[in-house]
């Protein structure tokens, strides 16, 4: 599968998709879109990967929101069908079963704030690198930005989606909108290094636990435990805990097939 838009490789089990857009920023298209649901679909049917890290291409920017220029020129209907199509691709990220890492290289506006579970590592980027200024150019905040504004920083993701405001690393590292901040020349070898750790662990057990995070914040509370207890239930009944648990009593290093 070729792309003009994004690199893709894969080692160690772990795929790193690399927006490859640097005169724009990495800005996102209608076309970089429709590569992105590709990659993505082919990645979670791919048995051979793990885990995935999305980051952009150069040193200046991760994903620096949509594309403007294409932006310009959509109808009301072409706008609600990118803006769907927009909302479906993170949905997939976030739904594929594996986790998807976001090793952030630099600027990350509207969706590229939005970076995926389970963990955002940042570098040491020049101030005022990530936030949500989709009303500047006079469109509204996307499903990025109203994303973050039901996660553990409500009120300051709504202060963010209403000014416009872009916040350097370590304003975004403490309100939690990336989960490390590191120098940028140990970007990806730590964003490696945490992909790695993941898939160290039961693969059916990271998949519930993903499962577990995605739906059960859509859920009351009561219903995401016993959403969580069914997940619990099913990996009772698989090798993987039996092989587990063993290892663990017997003090050795787990084996586990994925079954």
């Amino acid at each position: 599968m070729t792309y003009q838009n994004l690199l893709l490789e894969t080692r160690d089990r772990i795929a790193r998709i690399t927006v490859n857009r640097p005169e724009k920023l990495n800005a996102l298209n209608r076309a970089t879109l429709e590569e992105m649901d590709r990659a993505f679909r082919s990645l979670a049917a791919d048995p051979a990967v793990g885990a995935v890290i999305l980051t952009g291409s150069g040193t200046k920017a991760f994903i620096a929101g949509a594309d403007i220029n294409e932006l310009a020129s959509l109808t009301a209907a072409e706008g609600r069908n990118f803006a769907l199509f927009g909302q479906e691709i993170l949905n997939r990220m976030e739904t594929l079963g594996k986790p998807v890492l976001a090793a952030v290289n630099g600027y990350a506006l509207g969706a590229g704030a939005r970076s995926p579970w389970p963990a955002r590592c940042a570098s040491r980027p020049p101030p005022r690198n990530s936030g949500c200024p989709r009303w500047a150019s006079g469109s509204s905040p996307d499903t990025a930005e109203r994303s973050g504004s039901r996660a553990s920083w409500p009120g300051r993701a709504q202060e963010m989606i209403l000014t416009g405001e872009m916040v350097d690393a370590a304003e975004a590292h403490r309100i939690g909108l990336v989960s490390q901040v590191v120098p940028a020349e140990e970007l990806m070898a730590r964003t490696e290094a945490l992909a790695g750790a993941i898939l160290s662990r039961g693969p059916l057990a990271v998949r519930c636990a993903l499962d577990a995070v995605h739906h059960g914040l859509d859920m009351p509370l009561g219903e995401g435990l016993a959403y969580e207890a069914a997940l619990f239930s099913l990996l009772c009944a698989s090798e993987d805990m039996k092989e587990g648990t063993k290892a663990f009593l017997e003090k050795r290093k787990a084996g586990f097939r994925g079954r």
